[in-house]
């Protein structure tokens, strides 16, 4: 499987389907709606900013609409929960893809460290609102978007304090319970028709490297594309593992996607494999039950065990 390169030309016909995308007006989000969006699909871009949101739908073809979403916000994740649901009878594709990383301490208004808050407590009370939109819709697909960093998380989710705050590692943390949350999510659909899988997009320069040092985003930008083509790629190859993930017909729930090269850096999209603390159904468990506690959020799934 991992041995055919797979490129966006691949991409299945999208017509009659709908797929959210979070943080979709931007980077790696856009790309993935764009090339949705060009195979017909229903695109709704879930962007915190709704005004830049409007501007990167004015340049995608199709039918894209925009809705407002701030993750870090339960009140704005259940708003915007409802508007979608109001929107569409089914969902197709839910693209949990937008995310922080390097940010300063702060709490978010419910209270929760923002980084944890923003790529994984807001995508995980995201999908448990909108499943019964998943349930209605044949094939449908939950694609997470974690990163090549989860490999240096620690399943470790105690609050911070100012003082036990590292902004790397609470972002490590939070694309390993991307991990955690996609395979716990996919047992628990064993038998209820969608599934859960999980994407990263290798390094690519995006405005999610805004808040880290002028030398780390000049060291991933598009113009030293001469000298870091063989660690880092542009933003329509990293939307790449997503879409293979959320369309290709032979992809599984459970499994995950990334680039096929070095160090998974860079390369056209196959399955990979993530760490052993990933796959730990105890730590799966745990912050499941820690994600409900605090969201206040509960899936009616049954567990598999």
């Amino acid at each position: 499987m991992g041995a055919r390169r797979w490129t966006v030309a691949e991409l299945p016909d999208q017509h009659g389907r709908t797929a959210v995308v979070t943080g979709g007006n931007t980077g790696v989000g856009f790309e993935t709606a764009r090339a949705l969006a060009d195979r017909g699909a229903h695109v709704l871009l879930a962007c915190r900013d709704p005004e830049r949101g409007e501007r990167a739908a004015g340049q995608l073809t199709g039918d894209v609409s925009v809705v407002r979403l701030d993750l870090a916000s339960l009140a704005s994740v259940h708003a915007a929960a409802e508007q979608l649901k109001a929107a569409v009878p089914r969902l197709d594709l839910l693209i949990n893809n937008a995310g922080v990383m390097n940010v300063p301490y702060q709490r978010t208004p419910d209270g929760f460290e923002s980084t944890f808050a923003t790529n994984h407590l807001g995508h995980f009370a995201l999908t448990g609102l909108l499943l019964d939109r998943l349930l209605a819709a044949d094939g449908s697909r939950v694609v997470t978007v974690s990163s090549i960093a989860h490999r240096r998380g620690k399943a470790d989710f105690t609050d911070r304090t100012t003082e036990s705050y590292r902004a790397g590692s609470a972002y490590e943390e939070s694309k390993l319970a991307n991990l955690l949350f996609t395979y716990e999510l996919d047992r628990r659909l064993a038998d209820a028709g969608p599934r859960a899988l999980a994407a990263h997009p290798g390094i690519v320069g995006t405005r999610l490297w805004r808040t880290s040092t002028g030398f780390e985003r000049l060291m991933v930008s598009d113009r030293l594309r001469a000298l870091n083509f063989w660690y880092a790629q542009d933003s329509a190859h990293g939307a790449l593992p997503t879409l293979r993930a959320a369309t290709d017909p032979d992809a599984r729930g459970g499994e995950y996607y990334g680039p096929g090269r070095w160090f998974e850096a860079t390369g056209a999209p196959v399955r990979v494999e993530s760490t052993a603390v990933s796959h730990d159904e105890t730590a799966q468990r745990r912050l499941w039950e820690l994600s409900e506690r605090l969201t206040g959020v509960r899936y009616p799934l049954p567990v598999h065990r």
